[in-house]
């Protein structure tokens, strides 16, 4: 595999050309792409009623690979009739995710049983049929109900509904195990728990950093403000422990200067070891101080708790610090002196910072390096989660969490005049090892792959194998179908975002509502999520809740205009949304944007946070620290390409490590090993050096290396730590 020395550039453009192919012709590609749709995959804000490849600012042409491979599934033919004598569970279990994704379109409900071990077509009156009547017969407790981020906020909005009317609060969404840790650091912050700043503001920033992520990769819309950030002499400060080839040097396909010449986008690359942010974002903030470059009159007039965290950065240690980070002084010093100079700084991060059992504290961090310099409560300066599915961001605030906030909580009874469990309800981790333990009894899955999402695959398979039922709505297979199958599993067909016979909304990770007109149905044969859960719940619960209380017109609730108006008088911050069909004004969530310094807390104020340094993991002779990580050709568990491009990896079965380090382990690179992780072991995976990775750290893909990942979670957010996980090697 020739090395990549740039991310994007023609090998993207000649991409684009070859997924037009599958699609049945690059004309029928385009106008799906065009079509008046919010993007399927990240959050970053492209489609919507400006139309299909636009961004929020309304540049065009906006489009990455990730938006053409989630469209062109959704354009393959359908599963063909024969594919479910052909294939048992036990066959679908040796097929790659890449090979489950390219079996088709599901087309018809299917129902797998655990005496006849396969499964069989049935009709969509007995798969409903059947759902009824397990939800008839348990209680609600025994129940729970998780939502992917790629669903609309009326289909997540109305089966939140339904599920507490049912009578549970174990209701959780995939943030659980991916940006959790985000929400609740900046809502212990800032008081809101999403980004502070809106598209604009990255525009008019002189320094981005960007820490634990890759969006070269994973959000390559990102490179093109990244390369303007570079364009306009600011900085661009990459914190990894790998240094990545689209963070090194990108070549923007709709820029012509970068498509021919390439752009330099990093303008420093410093890599930490895994697990050593919290250390090296102290040490930032420490030098800060030092140079007295912080903005005294902003901390003391703006924030809450500045005294306890000077105290705790004078009394942390340099030696501390360049020990648990893995970062010397002078890298340190470094990256001070850019921020110190910066005029609009934007801090941004994704899961590498999240994927840790400190994870919250990670994000707080960020938010006091923010606060330091007044970087936060003014334009072009901020902080920014960078999100993944396309909607993750607006199902948690339509409802879709646990416990919810009591403003919405006691609208929601009000408005259909019911009562709501009060109950504490169950995080994504709680309702696995319900599952495990028997406590729990049924699973409904709007979307996603939660058996592929978990950490401990081995665990993740034997909990939703101890279900009675589960339930998947999906358009196309995942490894969940093969391996997460309770006693009886239904998947049920369902149509993609563009395909919908309404208009939805979804929410970008700038706070923006923004609206989807659907379109024309592909198969035959498929319902969209909104009328599924309407028939559930009407057949359910009649006409009323669990109690005989105010009816609640389930048949009404199966068209989207009807679920916008109730979400515009329960929701705060969505009023607009009642009339979104009829204006097509995309809108701004009010009091999540902070360009004055007054803040989303009960006191008004950014609040700072003080911590202790924890020790770095992976110490002893023999061991490594691993992170799982996604490739070039994947989103979230989905799979498209098995080759990872920019790394230069041809297949995923490998674990990345640097030379240095198959030295001192004394290990074949032509030989295989066994990998020992806390929760398993993998076999047969292959040695791939790979100089771009600090030493003393490994990585491995997501979701083939879940197997090795234990069930530690962040105490405060409950999201797992897929990064840090000590591992060792052994030949085979």
């Amino acid at each position: 595999m020739k090395k990549i020395r740039s991310g994007g550039g023609w090998p993207a453009v000649l991409y684009a050309l070859r997924k037009g192919r599958e699609a049945g012709g690059f004309w029928k590609l385009w106008k799906a792409m065009r079509s008046k749709n919010v993007c399927k995959t990240c959050a970053l804000g492209m489609g919507g009623q400006r139309g299909g490849m636009v961004n929020e600012a309304g540049h065009f042409p906006e489009v990455c690979k990730k938006s053409l491979q989630a469209m062109v599934a959704d354009m393959q033919g359908a599963i063909a009739p024969d594919f479910w004598q052909q294939h048992t569970p036990e066959s679908l279990q040796q097929l790659s995710p890449k090979e489950l994704e390219s079996c088709g379109r599901l087309s018809q409900p299917v129902l797998f049983t655990a005496e006849q071990r396969r499964f069989q077509p049935i009709s969509w009156e007995d798969a409903l049929a059947r759902i009824v009547t397990k939800l008839r017969e348990l209680s609600a407790e025994q129940t729970f109900w998780y939502f992917s981020g790629r669903s609309s906020n009326e289909a997540g909005f109305l089966l939140q509904m339904f599920a507490r009317i049912y009578g549970t609060n174990n209701i959780n969404n995939c943030s659980y195990y991916c940006h959790q840790a985000s929400g609740v650091g900046l809502a212990s912050a800032t008081g809101s728990g999403t980004a502070t700043i809106v598209l604009d503001d990255l525009e008019h920033a002189d320094c981005v950093f960007v820490i634990g992520g890759n969006p070269a990769s994973n959000h390559p819309r990102l490179m093109r403000t990244l390369m303007q950030v570079r364009r306009r002499g600011g900085d661009v400060v990459v914190i990894n422990p790998i240094v990545e080839t689209g963070l090194v040097k990108f070549s923007v396909p709709s820029d012509v200067r970068s498509l021919l010449f390439g752009s330099r986008i990093a303008s420093l690359v410093v890599q930490p070891h895994i697990g050593g942010d919290l250390a090296l974002l102290t040490g930032i903030a420490k030098q800060i101080v030092e140079m007295d470059a912080h903005d005294k009159t902003f901390l003391d007039s703006y924030c809450h708790g500045w005294p306890e965290l000077a105290a705790q950065l004078k009394t942390t240690s340099w030696d501390e610090i360049v020990e648990k980070s893995g970062v010397d002084r002078e890298q340190i010093n470094a990256i001070a002196d850019r921020y110190a100079r910066a005029k609009n700084v934007v801090f941004s991060w994704t899961m590498g910072i999240t994927h840790h059992a400190h994870g919250v504290q990670n994000v707080q961090a960020i938010a006091n390096l923010a606060c330091l310099r007044g970087m936060i409560g003014r334009s072009g300066a901020g902080l920014m989660p960078i999100r993944g599915h396309s909607n993750v961001q607006g199902i948690g605030s339509v409802g879709v969490t646990p416990k919810l906030k009591e403003t919405l909580f006691e609208r929601l009874q009000n408005h259909f005049g019911v009562e709501l469990p009060t109950t504490k309800g169950r995080d994504t981790m709680d309702c696995m090892e319900g599952a495990a333990s028997g406590e729990l009894k049924f699973g409904f899955c709007l979307g996603g792959n939660l058996y592929g999402s978990n950490p401990d695959a081995n665990y993740a398979q034997q909990a939703l194998e101890n279900l009675d039922m589960a339930v998947y709505l999906n358009t196309t297979l995942n490894t969940g179908h093969a391996f997460g199958l309770a006693r009886e599993t239904i998947i049920l067909p369902v149509l993609a975002r563009d395909e919908e016979p309404q208009p939805t909304t979804q929410e970008s990770m700038f706070n923006l509502v923004r609206m989807s007109d659907g379109g024309p149905q592909r198969l035959p044969g498929l319902k969209s999520e909104v009328e599924i859960i309407a028939t559930i719940a009407q057949r359910v619960l009649g006409n009323s809740d669990a109690n005989g209380q105010s009816p609640v017109d389930w048949q009404s609730l199966r068209q989207t205009g009807q679920i916008r108006t109730a979400i515009a008088k329960i929701v705060p911050g969505f009023e607009k949304i009642a009339t979104i069909d009829s204006t097509k004004e995309e809108f701004q969530i009010g009091g999540r944007t902070f360009h004055e310094p007054q803040f989303a807390t009960a006191d008004g104020r950014a609040h700072l946070h003080a911590h202790r340094l924890p020790n770095l993991r992976g110490t002893g002779e023999k061991e490594l620290r691993l992170m799982t990580i996604r490739s070039e050709g994947q989103f979230n568990t989905v799979v498209y390409e098995n080759h990872d491009l920019y790394r230069n990896v041809e297949s995923r079965d490998v674990v990345l490590i640097h030379p240095d380090d198959i030295v001192r382990l004394n290990l074949d690179t032509s030989k295989p090993v066994a990998v020992h992780g806390p929760a398993g072991t993998l076999p047969g995976v292959r040695l791939h050096p790979f100089p771009e990775i600090r030493p003393g750290n490994a990585a491995m893909y997501f979701p083939e290396a879940n197997v090795l990942v234990s069930r530690e979670v962040d105490p405060k957010s409950k999201t797992p730590a897929f990064k840090g996980a000590v591992i060792r090697l052994e030949g085979e």
